[in-house]
């Protein structure tokens, strides 16, 4: 490890204590003032993963003042070095503008997230890697003793949703899934006036998101500087390197190939179906059968649970039209809602206040907000692994019945498929050595 970037807290404040002895002023950052967290109570955090998504949580904790004053970036990891190096120059440019000598060497890269997680003065990881690699990270951060920020899809298995849910008990770990819709205001409210009655008694819910993923081949290309295309792959089987199959592209890339991923059904599936089981009242729970989309016969794919409601993937909703992300339909009104938008049938639903005596959801303050606060007072977030877990699996489910093209039948209670052998293998997956969950 360079001693260079190797800054723990204890030389921290001896840096910090060190400039109060100079003649000009410290920075309120550095003493605690005005807000700010002093160095000591400040929640250290690593970065593992710094694509896409990655860099987008890397650029919000680094510019949001309120995170600045909360949190310390003292590491990244990635396999993609120009990745890895940009991340490193970014949390220090963005440190040094705090500091009169507009220098700050205190953030390490890693291209191994073991090393990382080695580090005894890291508090806190949030991980952005690809879909095969969410396990794999997220239970060795457990073990580590670091609470975890993940994003979304939980797993890329049910298996690993079950091993993950047990591990962040075991370890009494603070894990925030990345379904951050759930701290939306408008989900949120959607959500409690289907659970108040507002809309009569629920019986469908419909989700607009995207197809599965399937076996997919590329033509083998010269792996790019500084990648090292075999830790990328990681558990996953091996492949020739080619730059769409790691590619982070919404229209294309790994979310679309089914070694990695569970396509648009568990990317998107992630973030409507987790808001159609919060609206349902269904968290922790799941279907007990899911029927797969037949295109020949128009009949699209549906989640049946115990009490009769239905959730079904679609993009028309029988006497609404297009469905823009959620539509919750009941026997006396329908709210639909999506990302800056809320609607509502009689429109002066949209108008309610739930009252004291009624059912008021989890209000939360923002998304990493609410991670944070929740590192600090030990209680479980917004989206706790158990949430993320029963969300991922409604999303897998599907994709089992799809690619078998028959009915399965789900246990929610025992976490099983219910009589169809063929169908369990799919619960989880083989993975190439020497990665296992538990590393």
């Amino acid at each position: 490890m360079s001693q260079r970037n190797h800054v723990t807290r204890r030389a921290f404040l001896h840096g910090a204590a060190a400039t109060l002895a100079a003649p000009y002023i410290v920075p309120a950052s550095a003493l605690g003032r005005n807000g700010w967290k002093p160095p000591s109570e400040r929640i250290t955090l690593g970065f593992i993963g710094i694509g896409n998504m990655g860099g987008g949580h890397l650029h919000d904790v680094l510019r949001n003042e309120s995170m600045r004053r909360q949190l310390q970036v003292v590491a990244v990891c990635d396999v993609d070095g120009v990745k890895r190096e940009n991340a490193r120059k970014a949390v220090e440019d963005a440190y040094a503008k705090e500091r009169n000598s507009g220098v700050y060497k205190g953030c390490e890269e890693y291209h191994e997230f073991e090393k990382l997680l080695e580090r005894k003065d890291i508090d806190a990881v949030l991980c952005a890697v690809p879909d095969h690699w969410h396990a794999i990270v997220a239970i060795a951060a457990c073990r580590a003793g670091k609470d975890i920020y993940s994003e979304k899809p939980l797993t890329l298995t049910i298996r690993e949703a079950q091993e993950l849910t047990a591990a962040v008990r075991r370890y009494n770990r603070v894990f925030q899934t990345g379904s951050q819709q759930r701290s939306e205001w408008n989900f949120r409210f959607a959500c409690e006036l289907v659970r108040n009655g507002r809309i009569g008694k629920l019986q469908t819910v419909y989700v607009n998101i995207g197809e599965p993923s399937e076996e997919r081949y590329f033509p083998e290309e010269p792996v790019r500087d500084r990648f090292d295309w075999d830790r990328w792959l990681g558990p996953a089987p091996w492949q020739p390197y080619n730059s769409e199959r790691c590619s982070g592209s919404y229209s294309g890339g790994w979310r679309r190939v089914r070694d990695y991923s569970g396509g648009m059904t568990t990317d998107w599936g992630a973030h409507h179906f987790d808001i159609g089981q919060w609206g349902m009242g269904m968290d922790e729970n799941g279907p007990v059968e899911i029927l797969p989309l037949n295109r020949e016969k128009n009949e699209p794919m549906t989640f049946i649970y115990a009490n009769g409601v239905r959730m079904i993937r679609c993009q028309q909703a029988e006497g609404h039209g297009s469905v823009n992300g959620v539509l919750f339909v009941g026997t006396e009104g329908r709210v639909e809602v999506n990302r800056g938008y809320l609607k509502t049938w009689p429109e002066s639903l949209v108008n309610e206040r739930i009252g004291p005596g009624e059912i008021h959801l989890y209000e939360s303050p923002g998304h990493k907000q609410d991670w944070i606060n929740c590192i600090r007072n030990r209680k479980r977030p917004i989206c706790d692994v158990a949430i993320g877990a029963s969300s991922v699996i409604v999303c897998h489910l599907g994709n089992i019945a799809y690619w078998l093209q028959r009915p399965i039948k789900w246990d929610p209670a025992r976490g099983e498929i219910v009589g169809d052998t063929e169908a369990s293998r799919w619960l989880d997956r083989p993975r190439r050595a020497p990665w296992r969950l538990y590393l």
